[in-house]
């Protein structure tokens, strides 16, 4: 089975977005790709983080929802939609949701971002809290013939989320992300590497990559990466895809020669 993680440069304006996201998506799926990941925001990188509240929708519907299930149905595949905002029940919160569809157009499932991003270097700071409300609950689903655990950017950065969801074994974990470019630098490819490996399941990492309207810039080098930790493609900056096949005889001689799954003790 083939999968893609899409990259992009969001902007503020949906429209534009939402024809970029089309247009990628269309090109990883004539690729072959049957399972596509969108970035995290791949709807909007507003100027001003406040920006989401006014683009959030109710659970289950809304303008994005209804363009994702769309677009998987055009296409036929499994789309994991990126993240859209979501009305959270406090007015000045918003969820920051994974939906994905299946190939009939219907949402297989959703995982609200549980780890919420702040830093402060002393000079600046940033807490994805003051409009975040986080979820709580680690999500796998079926699609297709893989079982895929869900995350989401800064998740990437704890492990026991990723070991909540090997209760049976993931095939495939997806981030969709959004990391700066100074931290993805330092440890995007290193981070992603390090899940795949240690739960010996292919990882799809689909990033915003690039200076964005608002002025922040993205590191991008959206990836696949296999059970060994192998980087099997990856795109620098800017919008495009990367596809690759998910080899489940792969998946079988990785953890049978190296049983660490059947090994844990905690």
């Amino acid at each position: 089975m083939k999968i893609a993680a899409v990259q992009m440069v969001s902007g503020p304006a949906w429209a534009a977005n939402r024809e970029a996201a089309a247009r990628l998506v269309a090109q990883a799926a004539a690729a072959g790709a049957a399972l596509v990941v969108l970035p995290e925001y791949f709807c909007l990188m507003g100027r001003h983080d406040t920006d989401k509240l006014a683009l959030a929708e109710p659970a289950g519907d809304g303008p994005i929802q209804r363009f994702l299930a769309d677009l998987a149905r055009a296409h036929g595949l499994w789309l994991v939609g990126g993240t859209l905002p979501v009305k959270a029940a406090s007015a000045d919160r918003v969820l920051n949701r994974l939906t994905v569809y299946g190939p009939d157009g219907r949402e297989a499932g959703h995982y609200d971002k549980v780890h919420l991003f702040a830093f402060d270097n002393g000079h600046e700071s940033y807490d994805e809290g003051r409009t975040l409300q986080a979820g709580s609950v680690p999500v796998a689903l079926q699609a297709g013939p893989l079982r895929v655990g869900l995350s989401i950017c800064y998740d990437l950065r704890f492990p026991e989320l990723y070991r909540a969801l090997m209760t049976p074994p993931c095939d495939l974990l997806v981030v969709p992300a959004a990391f700066t470019h100074t931290t993805g630098r330092a440890h995007w490819e290193l981070l992603l590497r390090a899940r795949a490996v240690e739960n010996q399941c292919y990882v799809l990492g689909a990033a915003q990559g690039g200076t964005h309207l608002n002025g922040r810039r993205t590191w991008g080098h959206s990836m696949v990466v296999d059970p060994w930790g192998e980087v099997l493609a990856v795109r620098g900056e800017g919008e495009g895809f990367v596809i690759a096949e998910v080899d489940p005889a792969r998946l079988v001689q990785v953890r049978r020669q190296l049983p660490a799954l059947a090994h844990r003790r905690l």
